[in-house]
């Protein structure tokens, strides 16, 4: 009893049916409940004292069966197992409907079997809410069945659908394209992709495949056409680039390295677009360009290597007057520092140009020198500043006035204007320290 009790609670709530998307079924409303029978098999059903046993229905109560092999209460047991067993067969086929494990049209079927049987069924149990459990399953099961149709027929409709666009797309490139290694690739792309392709009637396939093959024939004919116009533009881009090549040849000597150099740009440029030449003689002509080429860069690169020598040479030398400047000390005679640096500026200028990424740094580090003595200069200046000198020359003046001024009322005995004269004397020696200390830290 144990057993069949727990049985009744992972079975008795089975999964709503659902309805059906792409072979599963989605949960519409819930299904019927139908209770365990075997839980209280006396609810549905009695044995009289002759052993004929009843069930009860909403028609009334039908014989199912004879029980003579022991108590009531067994037999009772023994056909209410009967019914959960029909049950659970239910619950099975709703949980396969709404998984999209079963077959739909086989779920009708047994379905609808167990349901025609269910008025003669030899079971104790709730058989009214069986049979509404049951009704709820073919329904689902016959839109099951009937949406597995629409699929197939949906599956046929897109496979014809992407053959059509293969066989449009065929036909786009056999009319149109001119990228014949990307289009003859993708022309055999297509064809393997139509090949697994399935489950389109044979006339439809047919005739779709006439497009297809009518127009992989289209492309080969007129890429056919296109090689055969090619070999005529090559012979005539080997008559080009010949000409491009005696030009080229005739600026090797070339000293006027810019307008040459881009003389030589533009004839590459001219030369790409002369197109290619027959395979044979192609890499023969574009060696003759390249050796005109090279020659002339090759020199222009030996000219600008000497010219860079004679900048890094310059920088060497500027470096040695950066020494020099750095000794400069503009403390022990700033116009001696002053005059130094003119001459330095000089020699400076009549070195000349230095390698581009050197400029910068080698201006920036003579700048730092003349920043230095400029600020010397500055500060020199602000420290002989005759109103700030003359502005601490009052306030010491003031000073020794008051001090005199305490020393003659102490000698006279009169303390307190000592004390006032001394206080008065701090305060502006405080006032020439603070002038004294401007002047000093300028």
């Amino acid at each position: 009893m144990a057993d069949h009790k727990a049985t009744e609670e992972t079975t008795t709530h089975a999964p709503a049916p659902t309805e059906v998307l792409q072979g599963h079924v989605s949960i519409a409303h819930a299904a019927p409940p139908v209770p365990n029978a075997e839980a209280a098999p006396s609810r549905w059903g009695r044995i009289d004292d002759d052993g004929t046993v009843y069930v009860t229905t909403s028609s009334g109560e039908r014989t199912v069966g004879i029980w003579q092999a022991g108590s009531a209460e067994a037999g009772l047991l023994h056909y209410a197992r009967k019914f959960d067993d029909i049950r659970t067969e239910v619950e099975l086929l709703e949980s396969r409907l709404s998984t999209g494990r079963g077959n739909p049209k086989q779920a009708l079927q047994t379905a609808a079997h167990i349901r025609e049987g269910l008025d003669e069924a030899p079971v104790v149990g709730d058989i009214d809410a069986l049979r509404a459990r049951l009704d709820h399953v073919i329904e689902h099961a016959e839109k099951a069945v009937g949406e597995a149709k629409q699929e197939r027929e949906a599956t046929r409709a897109a496979a014809i659908k992407r053959k059509e666009e293969l066989a449009a797309e065929a036909e786009a490139i056999s009319e149109n394209s001119t990228q014949w290694k990307v289009a003859g690739d993708r022309l055999k792309e297509i064809l393997d992709e139509w090949k697994t392709i399935k489950g389109i009637d044979r006339k439809t396939d047919d005739e779709l495949w006439k497009r297809f093959s009518k127009a992989r024939e289209n492309f080969n004919r007129r890429r056919g056409s296109h090689f055969a116009e090619l070999d005529k533009q090559r012979a005539q881009a080997k008559a080009r680039k010949e000409e491009l090549i005696a030009e080229a040849e005739s600026l090797v000597d070339s000293t006027d390295w810019g307008p040459t150099a881009n003389r030589y740009k533009q004839l590459m440029s001219e030369w790409k677009a002369a197109g290619r030449a027959p395979r044979d003689t192609d890499e023969a002509l574009w060696q003759r360009f390249r050796a005109a080429q090279d020659t002339f860069f090759s020199r222009r690169s030996a000219a600008f290597s000497e010219r860079d020598a004679e900048f890094t040479e310059n920088a060497r030398r500027k470096e040695e007057l950066l020494a020099e400047a750095d000794k400069i000390d503009p403390s022990a005679n700033l116009e001696a520092a002053k005059a130094q640096l003119r001459k330095i500026q000089d020699r400076w200028d009549e070195i000349g140009k230095v390698p581009r990424e050197r400029i910068r740094e080698l201006d920036g580090r003579l700048k730092a020198i003349q920043d230095r003595i400029r600020s010397a200069e500055d500060s020199k200046w602000r420290r002989t500043d005759p109103e700030a000198l003359a502005r601490a020359a009052q306030f010491r003046e003031r000073v020794e006035q008051f001090e005199e001024q305490a020393a003659k009322a102490r000698a006279a005995g009169d303390a307190r204007r000592a004390k006032q004269a001394e206080e008065q004397a701090a305060q502006w020696r405080e006032w020439l320290q603070a002038a004294e200390r401007a002047v000093a830290e300028r």
